[in-house]
């Protein structure tokens, strides 16, 4: 199969009724009518719902496991699941480098999707190991198996390799489906995002409805097997669409030059040449030249222009990106505290049935699902008539949207936990850490709901943003970029709890995450967040002012 590196499949022209500098996977030139679009993408998309399916199959009931079958402690286990769900956002950072800089996205999705199903097949196989073992002295069963904690963590990580890898360069390569020059398929390109997204939550809730069923009722080795066979599905659904995709053959010149390579010269450049006036370097530049970061202006002395300004477009998404960290931090607490909350509260619908606390995360799912076809097909319209531009607002205006939104939810769940910690102590449950608390699992859907809102306008459009402001070779990179904020924000939520953990634990006092979450302080820790979560939007909103936006490739 003669197809080149896969990192570059943007950039297209039309000719002849084919996609220049695209082939397909027999290495023949990409025929427009017969490739790329919605015909590949849907491929793409099924796979993606598949993916999401294992994936979430896993995560969202993650710290019920942690601190059932493996024993561990409220914060351990919140703990731990931020920084499995950290590095898992994470790691698209280092497959984004290598897909864009050498292995391409096609044989780095191949890769890292049977990591993740060998990673799964290993996770079910430690669920069949016997949870306790016994002690050589007593002959009495006492503790937690460490042969099948050391597999199950083992598994866990080798699952969030290949998960890291494989969500960042399938999102990019459905996308470069799309050749932007090419009016139609340009314009389709946003709305991909948009049902996407829409797409991706419907696995999500499906997984949360079911998985999470099956694991507390019925069997912890069958709510890991059917996310692994889920995977396998995914799989197979993106190679069944190899007919329909389009590869790039690569530029000449400076795309074969790996791109970090030329950034890292360009501020290295900048740096040698800082002695130089401004007056020596400045006038030389052609007048379409960005005048952002004018400093890196010094390094056209030694590289090209065109090198400047992809160093430029770089650098000027790091304060966007830092400012959308506490989103990730925020976003975190879902999958933790919040089930762990609703394990606390009145869950049975009847007599005998209980709803897992974890299924409440697919109101997150259900929301979006609701919301986005209102935002595609009635929101953007609307703001399309009002504001003349293509997607009703701008991307950043859309993030902002959706940080405000998320400040809001935190806000919401302070309050309900204040409600729910002051109906423990009425009831006199405060010393009762295992009694129900007499008050509905309901009252935690509205928080759930408005994570769902937020999730439409941030995530989406940190999904768009990042792809489409990073050079042509990065995009990978750039989806990479958007995913680090979830992955950093879980590092940061982790950290913070430690932090708050140790601090409030001290001198005999109760801490914020007791294990009895009736005399524990979640409210404390949700307005903490609140109110970092405002800075953040306060500092975004400043920094979008001044953004400018790179046109389309």
């Amino acid at each position: 199969m003669s197809i080149s590196r896969s990192g570059d499949e943007t950039g297209t022209k039309v000719s002849n009724g084919t996609v220049e500098c695209s082939v397909d996977f027999r290495g023949k030139p990409s025929v427009r009518s017969a490739s790329g679009g919605w015909r590949s993408s849907g491929f793409i998309i099924g796979a993606e719902v598949a993916e999401k399916f294992a994936y979430y199959g896993i995560a969202s009931n993650l710290i019920t496991y942690l601190m059932g079958p493996l024993e561990e402690s409220t914060a351990a286990a919140a703990s731990n699941v931020n920084l499995w769900s950290g590095t898992a956002a994470f790691l698209p950072l280092l497959w984004g480098s290598i897909a864009d800089s050498f292995l391409g996205r096609f044989r780095t999705i191949l890769l890292t999707s049977s990591l993740y199903i060998l990673g799964l097949v290993l996770l079910t196989y430690s669920a069949t190991i016997p949870s306790l073992c016994k002690d050589q002295e007593t002959s009495i069963l006492s503790c937690v198996s460490q042969v099948k904690v050391a597999i199950f963590f083992c598994a866990l990580y080798l699952i969030a390799i290949g998960e890291g890898g494989f969500k960042a360069c399938l999102r990019a390569f459905g996308a470069d489906q799309f050749d932007e020059q090419d009016p139609e398929e340009s314009k389709s390109k946003s709305t991909y995002f948009n049902w996407l997204y829409f797409a991706i939550s419907t696995g999500i809730l499906a997984t949360r409805l079911i998985s999470n069923y099956i694991q507390e009722n019925l069997s912890w080795v069958l709510g890991f097997g059917i996310p692994c066979l889920s995977m396998m599905l995914s799989l197979s659904l993106f190679l069944l669409g190899i007919n329909t995709y389009r590869f790039s053959t690569g530029g000449e010149g400076r795309k074969h030059n790996n791109p970090f390579v030329r950034i890292g010269r360009v501020f290295v450049a900048a740096a040698k040449n800082r002695r130089h006036a401004s007056s020596e370097t400045f006038p030389l530049l052609p007048l379409e030249t960005s005048k952002k970061y004018r400093f890196l202006d010094r390094a056209a002395i030694s590289c090209d222009l065109a090198e400047v300004e992809e160093a430029k477009a770089v650098l000027s998404l790091v304060p966007i990106w830092m400012c959308c960290l506490m989103f990730g931090i925020v976003y975190a607490q879902s999958t933790t505290f919040f089930t762990k909350q609703g394990s606390t509260m009145d869950r049975s619908i009847t007599s005998t049935l209980l709803v897992p606390a974890a299924t409440l995360q697919g109101f997150i799912s259900l929301s979006i699902i609701v919301f986005i076809p209102i935002y595609d097909r009635l929101f953007v319209p609307i703001a399309r008539s009002i504001t003349r531009k293509p997607a009703g607002i701008t991307t950043l205006q859309r993030i902002s949207t959706g940080i405000f939104l998320s400040i809001l939810a935190m806000v919401i769940a302070a309050l309900v936990e204040m409600k729910r910690l002051k109906t423990a102590r009425d009831h006199g449950l405060v010393d009762s850490p295992k009694a129900m608390v007499p008050m509905s699992i309901c009252w935690l859907i509205p928080q759930y709901a408005l994570y769902g809102i937020s999730d439409v306008f941030t995530m989406v459009g940190l999904q768009e943003f990042f792809y489409g402001q990073v050079p042509v070779e990065l995009r990978s990179l750039g989806l990479s970029l958007y995913l680090s904020v979830i992955g950093i924000g879980n590092f940061l939520s982790s950290f913070m709890v430690s932090v708050i953990e140790k601090a409030t634990s001290q001198s005999g006092q109760v801490s914020w995450f007791a294990n009895n979450l009736n005399q524990a302080h979640l409210d404390y820790f949700y307005w903490l967040l609140a109110c970092l979560s405002f800075i953040s939007f306060v500092s975004f909103v400043y920094f979008t002012k001044s953004y400018v936006y790179n046109s389309p490739k």
